[in-house]
């Protein structure tokens, strides 16, 4: 396809199309993460998967999109934003077309590291060929319906993963990204200009490899640790050499004359203060994404649909502190309305740690919802100051750290809290009597559990699973509310107390690992 100029570009009418299949292409990363999670207790039954495995179902993905981001941004530079949209729908493709034809849990993983790939591609290239198809009067409305389509993937990917998981079997949730993906590459095909930066930097495959693997040694040694325990020498050796490859990517990145991370950004209070804000956030909302369907399927007896209705009172709380947050800003600055933020989720948190067996939905709920305004009152605001505390000439560079961070913190609290929550399980669960076999399935989620209490109709085994689940639920959630309250003091103590209240950053809004960030 031949190269529009701008001005050709702006008058093309098929811009609109255009801009309807990027749309469709975020929202399909949208809710991929939210969707995900709404499937895993089915998949553990399904497949067998333990609570590890279910951890790296959910975080291939996101160590892979968190390492790979910034090279395939400047990939798109380099070689056409079109031709690695396309290529970058076209993995993500592929990668659910696996996830939806395979039958064991390992391929599964692969799957999602795959589409962490073509999601890597996808989200940065997304925003950037915008320039090339609206003027500046149209791409503001161009921005933000790329930005809402992120967003409502968050509250839309519960309710779609739980139809179809109550219709379809479970690898429905991969199949449905498949038409999406394609319309979007026939539409991107057709519709999109090519535009390149030639004078873009060169791909560091070297620091991208550093990140990928200390960040992939460091999550599998997190993961494994409730197995093999922490003081194990295999697990030491792995945090050890993760440390190791993550200080050499520091020192190449200080060395280079253009770091692909520009870790001198964090040498900025304001900029390192509210990045630590908005990633506690991400940590939190990954990690309590994790635990949370388990509960409402596994414990409660819901459905895959009712999990994803009961999931909105988070979502609603989220999208609408995210979408409030501004006049707050303007009358109390940021400081305080992340701190205040921050203290919700505290509360929140702390609160739901006294969820007991006994305890309806209706008490979920209710935390759950004040965990939705702490997470969007925090997380936006903290991510527009941190933008704002920076030269506008390293908005860019100091943009794409922040979203690197906060998908490592994503990526962490999976596997940390998930991990905690795995310990707390089986550390508690009464498998006497039970065959070797079935004490082992019993043991690997909560999930297993119920199906080994069926098999034997051993309704004792049922409710140590759920109060064994609970108590490692509740541990999360203790930790993560003290964790949030810690945050918060610092964030009152240390945060610039004049900060100019900017608009948040609509970009920003898809929480989830996203995804979307989302977000799996």
């Amino acid at each position: 396809m031949p190269t529009l100029t701008h001005d050709a570009a702006a008058r093309d009418p098929r811009r609109w199309w255009a801009l309807g299949a990027l749309v469709a292409s975020m929202l399909v990363l949208g809710f991929d993460l939210t969707i995900l999670n709404v499937a895993l207790p089915t998949m553990a039954r399904d497949l067998g998967a333990s609570t590890g495995e279910q951890q790296w179902v959910a975080d291939a993905y996101v160590v892979v999109f968190a390492s790979l981001m910034l090279p395939a941004g400047l990939l798109g530079d380099r070689f056409g934003r079109r031709r690695m949209l396309i290529t970058g729908l076209a993995v993500f493709l592929a990668g659910s077309l696996v996830g939806a034809l395979v039958d064991d849990v390992t391929p599964v993983i692969v799957a999602r590291a795959l589409m962490g790939v073509g999601g890597a591609l996808v989200m940065p290239l997304s925003m950037a060929v915008l320039p090339s198809l609206f003027g500046p009067d149209e791409r503001t409305k161009a921005v933000g319906a790329v930005s809402t389509a992120s967003a409502l993937g968050l509250p839309l990917g519960p309710i779609v993963g739980g139809w179809l998981l109550d219709h379809f079997w479970w690898g429905s949730v991969f199949l449905v990204n498949v038409p999406m993906a394609a319309i979007g590459i026939t539409a991107c095909a057709f519709l999109l200009p090519e535009t390149r930066d030639p004078a873009s930097p060169k791909v560091d495959a070297v620091s991208t490899a550093l990140t990928a693997a200390g960040l992939s040694i460091l999550i599998y040694a997190i993961i494994e640790a409730p197995h093999r325990g922490w003081g194990d020498p295999l697990i030491l050796g792995f945090l050890a050499t993760s440390l190791v490859l993550v200080a050499l990517l520091v020192v190449r990145e200080r060395r280079s004359a253009r770091p692909m991370l520009d870790l001198s950004l964090l040498a900025q209070r304001g900029f390192l203060l509210n990045t630590l804000a908005a990633t506690l956030v991400m940590f939190v909302l990954s990690g309590l994404m994790f635990v949370l369907p388990q509960y409402l399927q596994a414990v409660l007896g819901h459905d895959a649909f009712a999990t994803g209705v009961r999931m909105l009172p988070m979502m609603g709380g989220l999208l609408v502190a995210s979408r409030g947050a501004q006049p707050l800003l303007a009358r109390f600055g940021a400081r305080a309305v992340i701190s205040a933020g921050l203290v919700a989720l505290a509360f929140a948190a702390i609160l739901g740690s006294r969820t007991s067996v006994a305890d309806g939905y209706g008490f979920t709920a209710l935390w759950l919802s004040i965990a939705g305004l702490g997470f969007g009152f925090a997380v936006v605001p903290a991510m527009s100051a941190a933008l704002g505390a920076l030269p506008r000439d390293r908005a860019g560079s100091g943009s794409g750290l922040l979203m690197t961070v906060r998908q490592v913190g994503s990526a962490i609290g999976i596997a940390l809290l998930g991990s905690l929550l795995a310990s707390a399980y089986s550390d508690r669960l009464d498998t006497s009597g039970l065959p070797r076999a079935a004490a082992a399935t019993a043991t690997d989620s909560v999930v297993g559990a119920h199906v080994v209490a069926a098999q034997l109709s051993d309704r004792a085994l049922a409710a140590s699973a759920n109060a064994s689940y609970l108590h490692g639920m509740d541990l999360v959630l203790l930790v993560s509310g003290i964790a949030a309250l810690v945050t918060a003091l610092l964030a009152a103590a240390l945060l610039p107390s004049a900060q100019p209240a900017g608009p948040a950053p609509r970009q920003d809004t898809d929480m989830a690992p996203a995804p979307a960030d989302a977000g799996q």
